[in-house]
């Protein structure tokens, strides 16, 4: 049965962990890219997270404790079932807003279903994400545990299990990937015009 000590009850877990539900949703998503699966992570975390609760520290930062029961239970439950997916169909899975799971807040998904009001936001973010998407999985977790869920490198590192320095270069390569893909898909909308290529002159390059 699931238990918790007397100085970590239900009602300091629910406390201290459900306030980082968005976050984790919004994490589980990008990583599994599937509104089910991602939904279905979250409350393996929540599980797992309340099972294990009396090893949480007060006062620390619970946020990046739970990051990192996501991180290590979507590697070890998730990640094949991801790559089984992306064999058998290599077009980015989308999902209406209609369809968000309760695990969203009612907050997050009202602003999704309001076209006028967000119509900007939505194009930027759909952009993201899908470019995202393209980023391979050390990379894309760290851009996202960075500039999306603003930890800190030592924070990242501790999530991902790896030292800092691996966290920057890791950070350093996503954000590149990132960019690049991004720019592509400005350059098809012409947004920005395509970079140039001249030809070197005939003394060769410089």
């Amino acid at each position: 049965m699931l238990g918790l000590s007397k100085s970590h009850s239900r009602s300091a877990f629910e406390s201290e962990a459900l306030p980082h539900l968005d976050s984790l949703y919004s994490t589980g998503l990008r990583l599994t890219r599937d509104p089910k699966d991602a939904e279905d992570l979250v409350q393996d975390t929540l599980l797992a997270a309340y099972r294990f609760f009396d090893r949480f520290e007060a006062g620390t930062n619970c946020k990046a404790w739970l990051f990192k029961i996501l991180t290590n239970t979507f590697i070890n439950k998730y990640r094949r079932r991801v790559r089984e997916k992306e064999m058998k169909d290599s077009i980015g899975t989308g999902f209406d807003a209609g369809d968000a799971p309760s695990l969203m807040s009612e907050d997050v998904a009202a602003a999704s279903r309001d076209p006028e009001g967000t119509m900007i936001g939505a194009l930027v973010s759909d952009q993201v994400r899908d470019a995202l998407e393209q980023v391979p999985y050390d990379y894309r977790l760290a851009v996202v545990l960075c500039d999306i869920e603003e930890f800190s490198y030592k924070e990242i590192a501790d999530i991902m299990d790896c030292p800092v320095g691996t966290v920057m270069s890791r950070l350093h390569r996503g954000r590149r990937m990132l960019q690049k893909e991004l720019r592509s898909y400005a350059e098809e909308q012409g947004i920005v015009k395509a970079a140039v290529v001249l030809p070197f002159p005939e003394g060769g390059r410089k």
